[in-house]
């Protein structure tokens, strides 16, 4: 298995993994071809903010992905480059899961975060794969609160 940040040749495969992740609700609002059309256009002005990372297999493929987004945040005294990191839409393949795909993305994206000057990482996960991200050492916090949309 490979980990790499992905680039835009790995778009296709991006949009398939984004897509299977999707509820099938979400995929009948558009077609594959058009969402990745849409996904492209998005990226291209998003690219220095939000990071894709894919996992890859010799025999399988593209298997699994994870985006980053590195978000600025107002300067401190001292500190005029501070950044925040969020991890969004990981996915694994399904027959792929259980086999450390998804940590390694996980972790590929929080190393890139805390490398290029992140104060912290967060994520919103699925009540399945807290357990992950706790072994992975990401933990709640009482100070980072939310509200619900609507």
């Amino acid at each position: 298995m490979d980990i790499a940040l992905a680039v835009s040749e790995d778009l296709a495969d991006l949009a398939r993994l984004l897509w299977l992740h999707a509820a099938p609700a979400e995929q009948g609002r558009q077609t594959i071809d058009s969402f990745a059309v849409a996904l492209g256009d998005w990226w291209v002005d998003h690219n220095r903010s939000h990071f894709a990372f894919i996992a890859r297999s010799p025999h399988i493929g593209a298997m699994g992905m994870a985006w980053l987004a590195l978000v600025p945040r107002v300067p401190r005294p001292g500190t005029p480059a501070r950044y925040s990191g969020d991890i969004q839409s990981v996915f694994v393949l399904p027959d792929q899961r259980g086999l450390g795909v998804g940590a390694a993305l996980i972790t590929a994206a929080t190393r890139h975060a805390l490398d290029h000057g992140a104060g912290r990482v967060t994520v919103q996960s699925g009540r399945r794969a807290v357990p992950l991200y706790e072994r992975l050492g990401f933990a709640s916090s009482p100070q980072l609160l939310q509200t619900p949309s609507e």
